[in-house]
């Protein structure tokens, strides 16, 4: 597949096969990531993989955002904090759950730097995934929960989670979203 339709076809797939994805096809995402650029080439991710029995700890653990949703109906709307829980309740049945976690940096150019270097290496990971026949979602989201998936991750604590990816072989064709076409303004000189 050409870059550009990897591009066009990537969408976040919220719904997945029981079929497993080998340790084999995880890994080749990961080493797609991990080409991504970073400032000062400092490469601050890291990808823990979580399947089988340790996936499930996660799901549960997942599941518990949807206590916290409720709040968010008055600025969400009764549907979509209803699609959202029915979500988390079993995160569209993945079979495979990704922290990807960067260390906490004292210095906010440092943090913010680190941030946007994870998001490049996700982007890497979601467009081979498309790439390759399976579906993948960024969920950037996990606030409510992010200690029970420290612990559940083993990820150690002078790391933060900046976001999970869940993957799997789609059991739905994803629905491409309308992109606003107005955010590039040229500046002449």
């Amino acid at each position: 597949m050409e870059l550009l339709a990897a591009l066009r076809n990537r969408h976040s797939t919220r719904l997945f096969k029981s079929q497993p994805v080998s340790d084999e096809e995880i890994r080749a995402l990961c080493d797609a990531a991990l080409l991504a650029p970073s400032a000062m080439n400092s490469q601050p991710w890291h990808f823990y993989v979580a399947t089988g029995d340790s996936r499930n700890v996660v799901g549960e653990i997942m599941s518990l955002t949807t206590l916290h949703l409720q709040e968010y109906i008055e600025v969400l709307g009764v549907e979509v904090v209803e699609r959202a829980a029915r979500f988390y309740e079993d995160m569209g049945m993945a079979p495979v759950i990704i922290a990807v976690a960067t260390p906490v940096f004292t210095d906010s150019t440092e943090q913010r730097d680190a941030y946007i270097a994870v998001g490049a290496a996700i982007e890497n990971f979601l467009l081979l995934a498309v790439d390759s026949g399976l579906g993948a979602c960024n969920i950037s989201a996990p606030r409510w929960v992010v200690d029970q998936l420290m612990d559940a991750f083993g990820i150690p604590e002078n790391n933060v989670i900046a976001s999970l990816i869940i993957v799997g072989h789609p059991d739905e064709a994803p629905l491409a979203q309308e992109r606003h076409r107005d955010v590039v303004t040229f500046v002449s000189r």
